[in-house]
């Protein structure tokens, strides 16, 4: 049965939705009697201390096989997320250990769904976890932040479908069959990625444009449209970009997987995957993941409503945070000091930087990570969201790297948001293991001003690793890369929709600002399978000199590149710097360069 709520925390329903798009959003049910995890509380803290452990609050729901009802309980969360694109409502669906019949858990915005075993064996499904798009008419391109992870899958008809974008990452899942990733339909479809799983049977993307798949095993993979990127994926199809456009990589030079929830008896703790070097197949395939366990007692358990000063002084206490469902407002940064601190969201726990301040930083420190939620900017200016060590950070954190891992931001869409910089990276070898840094192009408070931000990614550390790089709209360049030895595997990417004209977008001599920018002065970076897409749709005129933008040096490679007009909304007039064809007015098809230089 579930863990009831603890006293004076009755579950509440969320807060009304501020925005709805393109669809209405699900009626509202009410919260009240759905289930909710408590975790045992640590020993009482020091007089003054903030305690760890405790109540998770009543968005993260728990459910064992004797639950009643289940079904009725995923179908509420549903109901109510289902379009709620820019909705408050945040949720993680937590079930124990044990096996589940005849469930099928559709997944909607800002939800995710987790087994809280150390395996993903240890909690079994006989039926599905499903992620369609009818909401949006068959068009899962909006199918955004929700995840699944931890789960053994029987599928009841043996296909599971995960119909998704960007941002609904799919981690440490076994299905004992097949995985469908396009909608009923066969709609169209942009999405997405799977790390640490295993798909016994064959993986169908069908009308998925891109994807990522790392560290895993798949019994198939059926077709491709523009960039399927494989690294460490046992089975995986053989290299062969740009005909079919497959890109394959043996293993993957560095991973150490997302951390997560799990019961240890009655106990609730945080697993942290060790670091792998050259990766291939998944971390539990043989046996027990390898790692270390915090005690949920080591984690201040944070709630919507809490302020930075209270988050940070749980931090100098020494304890980590565990972000709950919600939405929280912060008045100054979050400050991450302490090596090997952990800061896991659970149900897209969402930041939001009130008065143009920085979000989250995080000082040049071994093995802090970051995984699970998301930054949505302010509507003042903030200078930067997240920065990964300060300027002129030095330390080498080869051993012991930070991770950033399912860590999303957004300006606008959800109203109006402006952030110079969004994501700074300047603490060598951090790792960036799947992003997606987005100025939204639909929604509230959306336009070429309205939502201004320059730049998305800036990485000026040394030795950075980014594995599933999603970046888009940027008024200027969507990624740049000052830092030496820089590896990036996998890049999507849509240059702004919105650009006025083609003047708004000159840079200098050059038409339009790259994609993804290589700073003149490094002389050693490498890239493998980088796309970039262009829809110009307010002045289809416009011409972009390239995606992709390199200084001419031997250390300096890239493979597989493309990029695509979509329908003839404006031109790439090259692939990367002058070379590569343009791309051929409203055919859709990519233009590629195989190998730069």
């Amino acid at each position: 049965m579930p863990t009831p709520p603890t006293a004076g925390s009755a579950p509440r329903a969320p807060r009304p939705s501020r925005r709805s798009v393109l669809a209405a959003m699900a009626a509202a049910v009410p919260a009240a009697g759905l289930p909710v995890l408590s975790g045992r509380a640590s020993a009482a803290p020091a007089a003054g201390a903030l305690p760890g452990g405790g109540d998770l609050g009543p968005n993260v729901l728990v459910f064992d096989p004797a639950t009643p009802n289940i079904q009725g309980t995923l179908d509420e969360i549903f109901k109510r997320q289902e379009s709620a694109q820019f909705g408050e409502g945040r949720f993680a669906l937590l079930f124990k250990p044990g096996t589940y019949r005849g469930l099928n858990a559709q997944i909607g915005f800002y939800t995710s769904i987790a087994g809280l075993g150390l395996s993903p064996g240890d909690t079994t499904f006989h039926g599905d976890v499903t992620v369609d798009a009818g909401w949006f008419n068959g068009n899962a391109t909006q199918n955004f932040w929700r995840s699944a992870e931890n789960l053994t899958l029987h599928p009841v008809n043996g296909t599971n479908r995960w119909a998704v974008a960007q941002a609904a990452p799919f981690r440490r899942m076994h299905i004992k069959g097949g995985l469908n990733l396009a909608p009923d339909g066969y709609g169209w479809a942009s999405g997405g990625y799977i790390a640490d799983s295993r798909i016994d049977g064959s993986v169908a993307p069908y009308s998925q444009q891109q994807w990522y798949t790392r560290d895993s095993s798949v019994g198939g993979w059926s077709n491709v449209v523009w960039n399927m990127v494989f690294s460490g994926v046992e089975g995986a199809p053989a290299q062969s970009f740009p005909d079919p456009p497959y890109t394959t990589l043996d293993t993957t030079p560095v991973s150490r997987e997302k951390p997560f929830l799990y019961l240890d008896g009655a106990d609730y703790k945080v697993f942290l995957p060790e670091k792998r070097t050259n990766a291939r197949g998944t971390t539990w395939g043989s046996g027990t993941p390898r790692g270390e366990s915090l005690p949920l007692g080591q984690f201040h358990v944070a709630k919507p409503g809490v302020d930075a000063a209270t988050l940070n002084a749980a931090l100098a206490q020494g304890l980590n945070l565990l972000l709950t469902p919600g939405i929280y407002h912060l008045d100054r940064p979050v400050e991450v000091r302490r090596p090997n601190t952990v800061v896991l969201g659970l149900g897209y726990p969402t930041l939001v930087p009130d008065n143009g301040a920085t979000a989250m930083k995080v000082a040049d420190v071994d093995g802090v990570r970051l995984a699970g939620f998301l930054i949505d900017a302010g509507p003042v200016n903030s200078a930067t969201l997240l920065e990964v060590g300060p300027e002129g950070a030095s330390a080498d954190h080869a051993a012991n790297p930070t991770t950033v891992q399912d860590v999303f931001i957004r300006i606008g869409g959800a109203g109006p948001g402006k952030a110079t910089t969004s994501m700074v990276i300047n603490s060598n070898h951090t790792l960036i293991d799947h992003t997606w840094v987005w100025r939204a192009d639909h929604g509230d408070g959306v336009g070429w001003e309205t939502n201004r931000a320059d730049y998305g990614v800036r990485v000026n550390g040394d030795d950075v690793l980014a594995t599933g790089l999603f970046v888009e709209h940027f008024n200027k360049y969507d990624v740049e890369w000052r830092g030496e030895r820089g590896r990036t595997v996998f890049f999507q990417n849509e240059k702004a929709y919105d650009a006025p004209n083609q003047a708004a977008i000159q840079n200098g001599d050059i038409k339009g600002y790259a994609a993804y920018k290589i700073a003149d002065g490094v002389t050693t970076h490498e890239g493998w399978g980088l796309g970039s897409y262009c829809y110009y749709n307010v002045d289809p005129t416009i011409r972009q000199e390239h995606g992709f933008q390199a200084p001419a040096k031997p250390g300096v490679k890239l493979h597989h590149l493309l990029v695509v007009s979509l329908g003839g909304k404006g031109q790439y007039e090259h692939v990367i710097n002058s070379i590569g064809a343009p791309t051929s007015g409203t055919s859709t098809v990519p233009s590629t360069v195989v190998s730069y230089p």
